[in-house]
């Protein structure tokens, strides 16, 4: 695609850092929800600074030639909550944070070595682009439903008391004396209306396309922006008005985050390296192993979707160029930083790829200023609190865009693939209807998301129609090929006899024309 700034350009200072403030509320989101979902008083500002750290370490291992940024992964709740369930005390869990980090980050490691060695040659082969371009757009597709679930929800939520049958393990009701028992739950409700969140939702989306595509240069290069401004605004006005006129239906942003806010980041290895662990630290370490090494795996399949996403970007292919075993080692690595400082391991971010994509900045500066800017942000918990204060109507309609155009990058993968062969169509078919459809397998706490569960089933039906397409090609079929182009061979020939032949009449026919022109 066209590109305003390529990797290596430097965009002036100004744009620089705008063009970085892009990129961070672009991740933003996704990368403070993590340790939002886990609790346990988990720090959203130090999984911001780990990001960020886990970014920088991932720039310098591939040489500065890839430009996206890394976040909390989604991929790794399960095994930190595996984490903080195997430990006795809260010191306990968060050692538990960095020790799967390190086990998933050693899977990268190991995989990278055996890249190193063996080369990338076979992931082509395994995985050529009517593998890679539906997976890529899997990954789009399958966070739609976080966009639209977004774009219609504020902040401002209240608790309310209800009332539920208690269930057994099998989800059966407990009976009492022939009575099912209930239960008193709490349970927190968004107060706004869904519509009104909507209209923000799509104001910020509006203002996003006309400033991309109608805007100027400076513009185009900052859509993001400027459409959560706009949204911002609005939902800031609307919860004014719900304020004043003290209509819960109006209030979308949560202003009273400020009054709890944290100043300053808690970093996990701060406390992760301060209890007792006890005699049972062996078997814990064990349980953290089994949690997190399956899914570095799987989001080793991912990893190489993404690169395939960001080299069809950039027009370079990142699995050569710097390799795909310096993107491992710096997934892997930035992941072990990520978790020591913020608890989160790390992985590329398809958010931050769309990014590059929509404004055609694919600055690896921008990335830098960008995992720099997130790591001094996190000191200043004010602004980390206003950050978190966008509604997720503003970036759901952001994400609307983002995620729309990862889809897009993967459609445009197939679009040199013939889709008459069978054999193609079979592959893109299971790719797509596992991955919308949302396949996905659990074994214990680990998770194969629908997105791996495609890619892998895509990998299987390829190389099912690839033997089948060698087995065409035995010795009869062989035969009918050579006679064909034996065929063709003689249509040629005579062919080329035949024009040898009328073409000096031709060039007579001409000359006396043109002779006869003259005269006349």
């Amino acid at each position: 695609m066209e590109l305003v700034y390529r990797v290596k350009d430097k965009p002036p200072v100004g744009k620089l850092i705008v063009a970085a403030l892009q990129q961070l509320l672009a991740i933003l989101a996704a990368t403070i929800a993590v340790p939002a979902v886990i609790g346990n008083g988990m720090s959203a500002s130090a999984a911001l600074f780990g990001a960020g750290a886990g970014t920088l370490v991932y720039l310098l291992f591939t040489r500065f030639r890839s430009p996206v940024f890394l976040g909390s992964s989604f991929a790794f709740l399960g095994s930190m909550a595996t984490a903080f369930a195997g430990g006795v005390s809260m010191s306990l869990g968060y050692l538990g944070l960095i020790v799967g980090a390190v086990f998933a980050g050693l899977v990268y490691v190991v995989i990278a070595i055996a890249v190193k060695f063996a080369g990338v040659g076979w992931v082509d082969k395994l995985m050529p682009p009517v593998v890679v371009g539906p997976t890529v757009a899997i990954i789009g597709l399958s966070l739609s439903g976080n966009a639209i679930g977004d774009i219609m929800k504020g902040n401002v939520t209240r608790t309310v008391t209800d009332w539920q049958f208690v269930l057994d393990d099998l989800g059966n009701k407990v009976m009492q004396n022939g009575v099912p028992l209930i239960e008193e739950v709490e349970q927190s409700v968004m107060v706004c209306s869904p519509y009104l969140a909507l209209i923000c939702g799509l104001v910020t989306l509006a203002v996003t396309i006309i400033c991309s595509v109608y805007g100027k240069k400076t513009l185009k290069l900052f859509p993001f922006i400027i459409g959560i401004v706009a949204g911002y605004a609005l939902a800031a006005i609307l919860t004014g008005i719900g304020m004043a006129a003290d209509v819960d239906a109006m209030k979308i942003i949560d202003f009273s985050a400020f009054r709890d806010m944290q100043w300053l980041p808690e970093f996990t290895f701060l406390t992760a390296f301060s209890g007792d662990y006890g005699a049972n630290v062996g078997a814990y370490i064990g349980t953290i192993a089994v949690a997190y090494v399956p899914v570095a795996f799987v989001v080793f399949a991912e990893h190489i979707a993404d690169h395939k996403n960001l080299s069809s970007i950039i027009g370079t292919d990142l699995l050569r160029d710097p390799g795909l075993s310096r993107t491992l080692l710096g997934d892997g690595v930035g992941s072990m930083v990520g978790a020591f400082f913020g608890g989160c391991p790390n992985t590329t971010y398809g958010e931050s790829v769309g990014c590059v994509a929509i404004t055609g900045n694919a600055s690896v500066w921008t990335i830098l200023a960008t995992s720099i800017l997130a790591m001094v942000i996190s000191f200043f918990g004010p602004f980390v609190t206003f950050l978190a204060s966008i509604p997720s109507c503003v970036m759901g309609g952001v994400c609307v865009a983002l995620y729309g155009f990862i889809a897009v990058s993967g459609l445009k993968m197939i679009q040199k693939v013939d889709l008459n062969e069978n054999r193609n169509l079979f592959v893109v078919s299971v790719i797509l209807i596992a991955g919308v459809g949302g396949m996905t397998l659990n074994f214990g706490q680990v998770t194969i998301t629908s997105v791996a569960c495609a890619l892998i089933l895509g990998i299987l039906v390829n190389v099912l129609c690839s033997v089948r397409k060698t087995e065409g090609t035995d010795a009869g079929d062989a035969d009918g090929e050579a006679a064909e182009s034996g065929e063709s061979k003689s249509e040629t020939e005579t062919s080329e006899m035949t024009e040898t032949s009328e073409a000096p009449a031709e060039e007579a026919a001409v000359s006396d024309a043109g002779n006869g022109g003259e005269a006349e």
